[in-house]
């Protein structure tokens, strides 16, 4: 019976996991450790699940074991982003077939890559939480533990930021 709640619940997000703990632990393999840890608490918890978004509380879970993770294996200062492949669900798709266009995309990938990591960790999780996994201003309030206006001012500031970054950036000499 719980096996087959954690599966109707947990098993369909778990890209979605995944990514946000690459996102917040900056590499797959602390992520692949992050998420294991998460889906424990998750399969000890699922008869506590009382519906709503099962991908809203599964990457609450993945949030929270990320950051015990990191607390208990990094310095706080070491903490980074994840994968370029992240960045390839946001991204528009290329309508182009030629190695340069694809050249030119995959530079620019890596520029936002770069720049995410760059974004005061507040910052950095709100984006992710919104422009990587479609979470809601509701469900990323609830699960920060914040009002929704600081949401919203945090998602601002952060594209803000990433704007004048990349924007910055791009117009540096070579």
């Amino acid at each position: 019976m719980l096996a087959a709640r954690f599966a109707e619940v947990v098993l369909p997000h778990l890209s979605d996991a995944l990514s946000l703990a690459r996102w917040l632990t900056g590499n797959a393999a602390d992520a692949e450790d992050v998420v294991q840890e998460a889906c424990l608490k998750a399969h000890a918890g699922i008869a506590g699940f009382a519906g709503g978004n099962p991908r809203a509380w599964l990457l609450a879970i993945v949030r929270n074991a990320s950051y015990t993770w990191m607390a208990r294996n990094r310095p706080r200062a070491v903490v980074a982003v994840g994968d370029l492949a992240d960045l390839d669900d946001v991204s528009p798709p290329d309508s182009s077939d030629s190695p340069e266009a694809a050249l030119i995309a995959k530079a620019n990938s890596a520029a936002i890559e770069a720049a995410i990591a760059r974004l005061p960790e507040a910052f950095r999780e709100t984006l992710v939480l919104r422009d990587i996994n479609g979470l809601s201003y509701r469900e990323i309030a609830a699960m920060l533990g914040v009002p929704q206006g600081t949401v919203m001012s945090r998602l601002a500031r952060a594209r803000s930021l990433l704007m004048t970054d990349i924007g910055g950036r791009h117009h540096e000499p070579a």
